[in-house]
């Protein structure tokens, strides 16, 4: 009997085809290991521990009310770092002036300049000017990091159109966003506890970033005062509050991710010393170190364990844009490996860590096409990957179980900041209409993220409830409020 064989990529059985001699006898089949149980197997698992019902996200959004309680009792009284921002006031639009903006968020760094007009015209002007941190400074020494920083503010500030004025005998002042933990002690300076985001400059931990910048600016010969110093976050908020009265809360989801809200002083026992006459600040949540309940996979272990931060920033890791790719990937090769899903080799490029990103898996997932052309050519350019339509539809349910997980998680996180202000403010906040002001290109950019992140928070509210709380984009929020918040402690007389 001569054999021809044949591999069914559908149910990866071995087709033995009878000779013309044998025809009419039974077709002898010969199961081999099926590829498809396999990936199928690997994809269960994933699915299966990705899994967020409503009890798990129901524990962590209570979790992350018992940490934020737990955080503002003492300094270390929990993962939440829960810190001060020494924002006691927010911009109320009556500010006036032209104030600059420093943005360093993440990968990206940015200068901003604004012209305010009060009232009436509000927001007159602004420029603004981007740049990607070079790879090399976010491993470099601090010196090297400000200095890129100073020099890139020195060539923006020469730029400056007739559009913009500033009163003579004035300086210019900035307005700080440093969106990394930061121990505060006063509006204009604060110690960085530990870089996150991929970053790992040496000689800035213990320091106040403030004061690194200011030297820098000396080195630059550049002319300009840092009057705030605001994690993103909080710019964020205040710069929505400019528009919105209604905003409390403040979420950033992109590279990397974190919160802050609005507090009563009096429910703050680690607040020593005078207490801000507006008896309200906004607390820094610093939320990516959250970890109670986070249902995580094998592929998230492993990922945290090859990390520079093994064992911290779980929540970040979970839901951040940093990290859902890399998360897709590491299951990717694993299907690869074991599954032969992409054939039977791993594609160096699929082995790469972080080669395929957010953005990709973003993408993949809008490809509505029925031979998923998109979602091939993806795979194809950014992992050196030959896909079949079999395979590009199990890319798509990997990418959809860790994107669901993270919208769903960041809903539940958002939610547990909610309840710890209604439980203390009786009914303002459940009650009446409460804008979460959102900012960041995964929220901004991902769709499927965006619905599942509003499912979630209308499961634990309920649909009445739910209807009260507006999840509310607030694009480049930070740099416009960083701008506010300079303008609002201006070291000249002001009556804003």
């Amino acid at each position: 009997m001569s054999v021809a064989a044949t591999t069914s990529p559908a149910v990866g059985t071995l087709y033995v085809s009878p000779s013309p001699r044998s025809r009419g006898m039974p077709r002898v089949t010969m199961a081999l290991r099926s590829n498809v149980v396999s990936v199928g197997s690997i994809l269960t698992k994933l699915q299966q521990d990705c899994a967020t019902p409503l009890p798990i996200i129901r524990d962590v959004a209570d979790s992350m009310t018992a940490d934020m309680r737990a955080g503002l009792a003492v300094d270390g009284g929990s993962n939440l770092k829960m810190i001060l921002s020494y924002v006691d006031s927010l911009p109320s639009g009556n500010e006036k002036g032209l104030f600059y903006a420093l943005d360093l968020g993440g990968t990206n760094f940015r200068a901003l300049r604004v012209q305010l007009g009060g009232k009436e015209e509000r927001v007159v002007a602004t420029e603004f000017e981007q740049l990607s941190i070079p790879q090399e400074l976010m491993f470099g020494t601090s010196e090297e990091l400000f200095d890129f920083i100073a020099s890139t503010l020195a060539g923006f500030a020469e730029k400056e159109s007739e559009k913009f004025h500033l009163p003579h005998g004035r300086q210019r002042e900035i307005g700080f966003t440093f969106s990394f933990p930061v121990k505060q002690t006063s509006i204009d300076a604060g110690i960085l506890m530990k870089w996150t985001k991929g970053f790992a400059v040496s000689g800035t931990a213990g320091r106040d970033v403030v004061a690194c910048l200011n030297e820098a600016m000396e080195r630059q010969g550049v002319d300009m005062r840092v009057s705030a110093l605001v994690n993103d976050t909080v710019g964020t908020l205040a710069g929505a509050r400019y528009w919105d009265d209604d905003v409390m809360v403040a979420v950033i989801l992109g590279t990397g991710t974190n919160a802050c809200y609005v507090e009563r002083t009096d429910c703050i026992p680690k607040l020593q010393g005078p207490k801000s006459s507006s008896g309200r600040t906004i607390i820094n949540t610093e939320w990516g170190a959250f970890s109670d309940g986070i249902p995580l996979t094998v592929f998230d272990r492993d990922m945290d364990a090859a990390s520079i931060n093994p064992g911290e920033q779980i929540f970040e890791k979970t839901i951040s844009g940093m990290y859902l790719g890399e998360i897709a990937r590491r299951a990717l090769v694993t299907m690869a490996g074991e599954g032969s899903l992409f054939g039977r080799a791993v594609p160096n490029k699929l082995s790469t860590p972080f080669a395929l990103r957010t953005p990709d898996i973003c993408a993949m997932q809008q490809d509505n096409s029925d031979d998923l052309q998109a979602v091939g050519s993806i795979l194809h350019n950014v992992a050196g990957v030959e896909s079949s339509l079999s395979s590009r539809k199990i890319v798509i349910e990997v990418c959809d179980a860790i994107v669901k997980r993270g919208g769903r998680l960041a809903g539940a996180g958002i939610v547990g900041i909610l309840q710890k202000m209604e439980e203390d403010s009786k009914g303002t906040i459940f009650n009446k209409r409460t804008v979460v002001a959102m900012d960041g290109g995964l929220y901004e950019h991902y769709p499927q993220y965006r619905s599942y992140l509003q499912d979630a928070v209308t499961e634990l509210l309920g649909s009445e409830i739910s209807k009260n709380i507006v999840i509310e984009h607030s694009k480049d929020g930070s740099g416009i409020g960083a701008a506010l918040l300079a303008a609002t402690n201006s070291k000249y007389d002001h009556d804003f």
